[in-house]
């Protein structure tokens, strides 16, 4: 989906636009790209869509038209800091049509890709203005970056396996990171300093042992890492008899306790190859699809979640979660 000042119960993002310039905020761009002004009947076609296949170049090209002085009002008033939550509403849309796409529904995960890949031009697009950067100084670093750190492919290094590649990846990374003196100098510079402190919680934990792991700091085999799980579960048991009903200082010590279990589970997920932030979200909708399921039939027999019992609550909830299981 692409995000716009509209949401989708048709709530107004920018109040200060009038109704009228809504056309140029839609979700799907018209097929025509104009070259004239917006307020007079002399508009010349720069390029048919629906007749010519498109190209990224087509994008870039919309894109500062967009921007331009007779464009769209919304696009022009964007910035850096005003693209960011779209940014990453975007990304995480494009993270969630991943399952879409691996359910075969391929054409969602295209969509999303496209509203991402959007956000990308429209931040080049600002940078160019501001004299920051263009978009191809973005193609030409990436090309540069990935070219550099694969010397196994483009240069004369050996690489026989997945774990050397890696190896090699943090060790050219960290080479780069001195090279533009991104080191403080008072401070040994770690291998983790390249995991996002901003990225979820449960993403961090995932990418935090990924790279410990690469240089072999990691249990041998995913059932050691059950063993810690339940080490951690009993410490966090233990943490709750303790602290039931005391201060705030204990309490902070089942906080951390809860941590070290989910940190478990992150790595356990790690082992078995799942990414935990994927997992966890496609959880968290087969909960919505249930719990809607229930709200449903208790509508359909004139009751609402309020006046019904847990029983009667988790009887529909069985029955949500059989229907599922059930091949159609």
């Amino acid at each position: 989906m692409m995000l716009t000042p509209f949401s989708a119960n048709g709530q107004t993002r920018a109040p200060a636009l009038a109704q009228e310039q809504t056309s140029c905020f839609a979700s799907e761009r018209p097929t025509t790209i104009s070259t004239g002004k917006h307020n007079n009947g002399s508009q010349s076609s720069l390029h048919s869509m629906a007749t010519t296949k498109v190209t990224f170049d087509d994008l870039i090209q919309l894109m500062r038209r967009l921007r331009a002085p007779d464009g769209c009002p919304w696009d022009r008033e964007q910035t850096y800091a005003t693209l960011a939550p779209m940014l990453l509403e975007e990304a995480y849309e494009a993270f969630e049509a991943v399952e879409a796409a691996r359910a075969g529904r391929s054409a969602e995960l295209q969509g999303e890709l496209g509203d991402l890949l959007f956000q990308i031009v429209f931040y080049a697009q600002v940078a160019s203005e501001q004299g920051d950067f263009t978009i191809e100084d973005v193609v030409e670093a990436i090309h540069t970056k990935m070219v550099r750190r694969h010397p196994h492919v483009f240069g004369t290094a050996r690489a026989d396996d997945t774990a050397e590649v890696l190896r090699n990846w943090e060790a050219i990374k960290a080479e780069e990171k001195r090279a533009a003196g991104k080191e403080d100098e008072t401070k040994k510079a770690s291998l983790l300093d390249g995991v996002s402190l901003k990225v979820p919680a449960l993403m961090e934990a995932h990418q935090l042992t990924t790279k410990a792991a690469r240089v072999g700091f990691d249990w041998e085999h995913v059932d050691q890492v059950f063993d810690k799980l339940h080490e951690e579960l009993g410490e966090l048991r233990a943490a709750i008899k303790e602290c039931e009903g005391t201060n705030e200082a204990e309490a902070i010590r089942v906080r951390e306790e809860v941590g070290d279990v989910l940190f478990a589970v992150a790595n356990i997920a790690r082992h078995l190859k799942v990414e935990p932030e994927a997992a966890l979200k496609l959880t968290n909708s087969k909960f919505r699809r249930r719990f809607r399921y229930v709200e449903e039939r208790l509508a359909a027999g004139g009751k609402s979640l309020d006046n019904s019992t847990l029983d009667e609550m988790e009887a529909l909830w069985q029955e949500a979660k059989r229907a599922e299981e059930t091949p159609d």
